[in-house]
């Protein structure tokens, strides 16, 4: 029988045995911290960036934990230098003929410079500003695409599936046809559906239906040929998988989370509160052009400066796809030879998943023009610098290439 003073004895051994434990685990914790700050390990996430990932199952959400850490910061914003700009920019809409510009300078995700300038409308002498709404055109395309890659990360599509999975009675033409070639424009499927009358309001999938007996241009894969019937078959295909019509699935699903309450598919009929009207002109008079009745998806939304800036925020923030989704997206297209897929016009010009791919002053450049009616746009974007350059027209005669080449020489020239 041990003794009183035993019994304390052991009690006080066992309590220095744990508590060399606790001091042991204690040193073991901020040793850890230590050598976790020392390494330029951080364990830290915005929320934004947690609410971004898509969790079906805890190791997808480990997955998607890591893809949707905010990408690291380029260089801090350049200088801008206001008056070159604005100097240069007089210089385009005098010698193009433009009545209405408007434009964007954004850096990670930011707006560093954005105006309008000239008229929205000149029968009302409306003055261009960054709520003006403008048809972007085929700027529609990038988005149409994330639509289909946003598809695919929910795990409701793959971008290799055949168009024949989600369209019934294809032809055998298209049975090698996937998703990926009608994003990529290598399906080589005409242009535009043989039935296509712009002044009417025609189903997509019966503009669609009315291609299938029209031959390939091409064998699919084999090169890149522009395809806006494919952009009507891509949106069908989401209307399809989301059980909801397309433009009901992109204000959702992409414009809602990016904050684009400006946003929408382009109508004449509709109300459309600072729509920009469009214009040709010829020696020195301007002419109204008129826009087509039809919902072209491949052309489909009109916008603004201001919320254009808000989805080049939402791609920067991974708001709405992950890291690896939008690397999908900048993936050239390549063709069953093992090359690149390019324009046949322009050799130096590449094409991803909805958007062209560049280089500019020695760095990538991912970008979408496009034109309707007389609209003339464009959306470039410069990853490695965070940099992204907006240029919305309202003239047939604009050349926004060339106004944001100019533009860009400019920026980087800081």
């Amino acid at each position: 029988m041990l003794c009183p003073n035993a019994g304390m004895l052991a009690e006080q051994r066992q309590s220095f045995k744990q508590l060399k434990r606790k001091v042991t685990m204690h040193l073991i914790l901020n040793l850890s911290t230590v050598i976790l700050f020392a390494c330029g390990v951080c364990v830290w996430q915005p929320a934004a960036a947690r609410d971004a990932a898509t969790t079906p199952t805890a190791s997808a959400s480990a997955s998607a934990s890591a893809t949707n850490t905010p990408q690291a910061l380029p260089k801090a914003a350049p200088t801008i230098d206001t008056a070159a700009i604005e100097k240069a920019m007089a210089v385009h809409m005098r010698e193009q003929s433009i009545p209405g510009v408007g434009m964007a300078i954004v850096h990670n995700g930011k707006a560093i410079y954005a105006k309008g300038f000239g008229r929205a409308n000149l029968e009302h002498d409306i003055p261009v500003t960054t709520d003006s709404v403008f048809l972007i055109t085929s700027v529609s395309k990038p988005m149409i695409a994330m639509g289909i890659v946003l598809l695919a990360q929910q795990g409701k599509l793959s971008i290799d599936d055949p168009v024949s999975k989600h369209i019934a009675d294809t032809p055998k033409a298209w049975s090698e046809i996937t998703l990926k070639h009608l994003m990529q424009h290598t399906a080589g499927i005409v242009r535009e559906s043989p039935a296509l009358d712009g002044n009417k309001q025609q189903l997509d999938i019966d503009l669609i239906k009315a291609t299938f007996a029209t031959p390939l241009d091409f064998a699919t894969n084999t090169k890149l040929q522009y395809c806006n019937i494919c952009y009507f078959t891509l949106a069908e295909v989401i209307t399809r998988v989301s059980g909801q019509p397309w433009p009901d699935f992109m204000a959702k699903q992409v414009f809602a989370p990016a904050g684009m309450t400006a946003t929408r598919t382009a109508s004449t009929s509709a109300v459309m509160p600072n729509r920009v009207a469009s214009y040709s002109s010829k020696d020195g008079v301007y002419a109204v052009e008129r826009e087509y009745v039809a919902l072209r998806p491949s052309g489909a939304f009109a916008s603004t400066i201001n919320d254009l800036v808000k989805w080049e925020q939402a791609i920067f923030e991974r708001r709405i796809l992950n890291a690896d989704s939008l690397a999908r997206l900048t993936q050239p297209a390549i063709l069953n030879d093992g090359s690149a897929a390019k324009y046949a016009t322009t050799p130096s010009t590449a094409y991803g998943l909805g958007w062209a791919l560049s280089t500019f002053n020695g760095q990538p450049q991912v970008w979408h023009g496009g034109a309707l009616a007389g609209f003339r746009t464009i959306f470039s974007r410069y990853p490695e610098s965070g940099l992204t350059i907006i240029v919305l027209t309202n003239a047939a005669s604009a050349r926004v290439q060339n106004i944001e080449k100019s533009i860009a020489e400019i920026v980087f020239a800081k």
